[in-house]
């Protein structure tokens, strides 16, 4: 049997995700901060922000932008992020988000693959943006360059091409609940990207499914150091932060000092990170050179936190750690620990090793994926291991001109399954254990990475790492650990090992150990297991 959201249902509005966000903005929010820059100082109101939005949904209608349209938009996080984001589908057209470390042939393929009429850029990307819009034939007018010289002196519009005009925003007219709005790209840690359509009404849904989870305020200042061109920033920082009135402090890419620097100076109260982000804060000595008591709640996301590693940062920095889970196909959020979970169902939080309840609105299913079974709630305890299967309104439509793709994912039924394997406990709080395709099965044994860099992380000498399967000598796969060291650390492939050997079964021991200088992960905190196979 499929279990339920545990929270009550809330009403999904049938609208556009620009008409959710700002349709009917009271007078009072109007002139409050909605964007702040902090390289800058300059600070963008809802009042501006709006009128930004609709001046270039106007532009891009004049440039022929409209209803069936894509529009790609490659940069880092940045104030003029939300403008062109909600002006490209408040023109009736969708928008591809485009990694921002992207090559030339990356963006190209993406192009290809979305059909974009248009490429939205700044100049520090300029180079490979160009390249690819060569590649795929763009004239120069279809590569906007926010930052540039202008359509004049270079042939490419710039910020000021667009909205000086002040164009009033088109009219346009579209089905919510099937028209797409957003298509990111997964992520590709386990096969090729591909095109993840999102409707109007799967965007919506999130925003208002994670509203009485997340607890956000208007009196919240919100760090935005996750990409905004990734599915989690979109939808958890960028709309859900709009959508409550508060303000987002925008930071282009994750620096620690100016990560501490900017929650000191705009008292910020809430940051949403990925794991790496919470090694760094638990670990390094110059986090106690600031003022960061403004900060009340952390949230990660995008890959598994360790609950150790998770308490570390509360008692450090003296505040709630909560974790949640998702994926791009599911918009991207479907389960949460909630901000007040005494209040919400009263009880105390999960260990922070679980991803919380399935949010509003929303079933799952806990499937063997060697028979096909569901695997009932358990009366104590966790349950064995199964998929995770979501249904709700927050799934997506489908992947971009692959149907067999879409029919692998979604079920008749409705389920999206999510290839990942977790278990749940007998109030229906999941636990993820690790992704289906990423267990390594070690002489029948299904050992989970996870699990191993968790414990890798408590390690003091250890920085940071991940752990693949990889044939030995006689092509069993084994257990490998890429290792980051602690400055100054000496450390050997015997003291990891023996380390390991120590607090696990035997068929979880990590039996090869490689030092590197840095793991490779996307914009998101996900460690790219297929660039460590290489």
């Amino acid at each position: 049997m499929s279990f339920a959201s545990p929270f009550p249902d809330v009403e999904i509005p049938d609208v556009s995700l620009y008409d959710l966000l700002f349709g009917d903005i009271a007078e009072e929010y109007l002139d409050s901060t909605a964007l702040i820059d902090p390289k800058t100082g300059t600070e963008t109101s809802y009042r501006q922000l709006i009128g930004q939005i609709n001046a270039a949904a106007g532009a891009l209608a004049a440039r022929g932008i409209g209803v069936g349209d894509v529009v790609g938009i490659l940069s880092p996080n940045i104030p003029a992020f939300a403008t062109v984001f909600h002006g490209v589908l408040r023109a009736g057209a969708a928008a591809t988000t485009i990694n921002a470390l992207f090559t030339a042939d990356e963006i190209a393929k993406q192009l290809t693959n979305s059909q974009a009429k248009m490429l939205i850029t700044i100049s520090a990307l300029a180079p490979h943006a160009i390249e690819a819009a060569k590649r795929v034939g763009f004239a120069d007018e279809q590569l906007i360059i926010l930052d540039g010289e202008g359509q004049e002196a270079t042939g490419h519009p710039n910020a000021a091409d667009l909205l000086a005009p002040n164009l009033p925003a088109p009219d346009v007219s579209f089905d919510p609940a099937t028209h797409v709005a957003a298509l990111p790209y997964s992520s590709g840690t386990t096969g090729n990207p591909k095109g993840v359509a999102l409707s109007h009404r799967n965007l919506v849904a999130n925003v208002v499914q994670i509203k009485p989870l997340q607890g956000m305020t208007p009196d919240d200042v919100v760090i935005a150091v996750l990409p905004f061109f990734h599915i989690y920033g979109m939808t958890v920082l960028l709309n859900a932060a709009l959508y409550n009135r508060g303000r987002l402090v925008v930071m282009p890419r994750f620096d620690l000092v100016e990560f501490l620097e900017n929650i000191q100076t705009y008292q910020v109260t809430n940051a949403y990170i990925a794991p790496p982000v919470a090694v760094a804060l638990a670990k390094h000595p110059i986090v106690d050179n600031y003022d960061l008591s403004s900060l009340t709640m952390m949230m990660s996301g995008a890959a598994p936190l360790d609950d150790e590693l998770g308490k570390a940062v509360a008692k450090r920095l003296d505040l709630h750690m909560l974790q949640g889970y998702g994926m791009s196909e599911l918009s991207p959020v479907s389960h949460l620990i909630p901000i007040d979970t005494a209040a919400a169902l009263g009880r105390e939080d999960p260990p922070l090793s679980s991803t919380g309840w399935a949010i509003p609105n929303t079933e799952n299913k806990i499937v063997d994926p060697g028979t096909g079974e569901e695997i009932p709630l358990p009366t104590e305890g966790l349950s064995a291991p199964g998929e995770l299967w979501v249904k709700g309104p927050n799934v997506m439509l489908g992947y971009l001109d692959n149907e067999q793709a879409t029919a692998d994912t979604i079920d008749a039924d409705g389920f999206l399954h999510t290839g990942d394997m977790a278990q749940v406990d007998p109030t229906g709080c999941v636990y993820i254990v690790d992704r289906l395709k990423e267990l390594i099965k070690y002489k029948g044994y299904q050992v989970p990475p996870a699990e191993l860099e968790a414990l890798l992380l408590t390690h003091p000498k250890i920085a940071d790492t991940a752990v693949i399967g990889v044939n030995d000598e006689d092509g069993e796969e084994i257990p490998k650990a890429f290792v980051v060291k602690q400055a100054d650390a000496d450390l050997d492939e015997a003291e990891v090992i023996e380390f390991v050997a120590a607090k696990v079964a035997p068929h979880k021991k990590v039996r090869a150990v490689e030092f590197i200088e840095a793991i490779p992960k996307s914009a998101s905190g996900k460690i790219l297991r297929k660039d460590l196979r290489r």
